[in-house]
């Protein structure tokens, strides 16, 4: 089988993509234009991707194309009709990096909580040399204990979640996005409303669909705490951001951490460069899901993918 991984940049060039070549007759390229895809593909028996588009107009020269094994949970740059029609499986990875992005989100509000930024700043512009006591406090912070988390999207992720907040002696509530999980019997399953206004953090972990379409807008941002944080590692579409930069600015809420966005890369004018306190504001690019344990995994179950496929055996099949 000619296997070819269009987008390896996107997994970090310290991940040993080797193994992939137990598979087949493997071909790397770090990334793939859109004009550049149609000639790389129409030789291969299988396309492994993350991000890059794939529908009729790249696909209809393939002639031996028989899977798309993605690097990742979502499937939207795939067109599934026309894969279903030609009779191309399709198989994503689940729930490799569960732990990788509950550990990022309460780093992500470790940071902005304790005002980390700011302190180290403080020391390493040597201000502190200076200082007349050992502590300097200009930055007062609160602990996590007795405070409430609240989770909208209760997935395997917002579970993680709640457990590391349990450890830190949080309160945990939910909103269910879909209307329909009530499996979480140990936590409080609230309104959206409820939860804005209880929530000492708002952390979002739910997927990108039309329940959930800026779902978290300037309105909703207003029924918060001004003393809260919200917290976006779910998909960008989710908050308003214009809306965000807005109450960041009016002191609606505390901060936020976001490691999604609307438009990735960032573009050069997101209103979010606008908000003018820039420690209220955390941006990862989009790296809770890539611990290195959490990026191995995918590779090693991007693998059983195509072998379960050789085997005829439906492992991860979207299609």
């Amino acid at each position: 089988m000619k296997i070819g991984i269009l987008d390896a940049l996107t997994v970090g060039k310290d991940i040993d993509l080797s193994p992939l070549s137990q598979c087949g007759e493997l071909v790397i390229y770090d990334l793939t234009s859109p004009d550049e895809v149609a000639e790389r593909v129409k030789d291969l028996d299988v396309i492994i991707t993350n991000k890059v588009i794939l529908g009729e107009d790249n696909l209809k020269g393939c002639t031996n194309l028989k899977m798309i094994a993605l690097l990742a949970t979502g499937y939207n740059n795939i067109d599934i009709e026309y894969a279903r029609k030609k009779q191309i499986a399709v198989a994503n990875v689940a729930g490799y990096s569960t732990e990788s992005v509950a550990q990022h989100t309460f780093a992500m509000l470790l940071h902005l909580i304790e005002h980390l930024g700011q302190y180290d700043d403080y020391v390493k512009s040597k201000e502190y040399a200076d200082s007349e006591t050992f502590t300097y406090i200009a930055w007062p912070y609160q602990e996590l204990s007795g405070k409430t988390l609240g989770i909208i999207g209760l997935g395997a992720i917002g579970k993680a979640v709640a457990r590391i907040a349990k450890a830190f002696g949080m309160q945990v509530i939910y909103y269910s996005t879909s209307g329909t999980n009530n499996s979480a019997s140990e936590y409080r399953r609230v309104s959206l409303e409820e939860l804005l206004k209880e929530s000492d953090v708002v952390s979002i972990h739910a997927p990108y669909n039309e329940q959930t379409h800026e779902l978290i807008g300037y309105e909703q941002m207003r029924q918060m705490k001004p003393s809260a944080y919200l917290l976006n590692l779910g998909r960008g579409k989710i908050v308003v951001e214009e809306d965000l930069a807005r109450a960041l600015n009016e002191e609606r809420i505390a901060g936020a951490g976001l490691d999604v966005l609307e438009k990735e890369p960032i573009d050069h004018h997101n209103p979010l460069f606008k908000v003018k306190d820039k420690n209220k504001l955390l941006i990862t690019p989009h790296i809770a899901w890539a611990s290195v344990e959490a990026r191995k995994t995918l590779i090693q179950e991007v693998i059983m993918n195509i072998e379960a496929f050789k085997k005829q055996e439906h492992r991860n099949r979207i299609v």
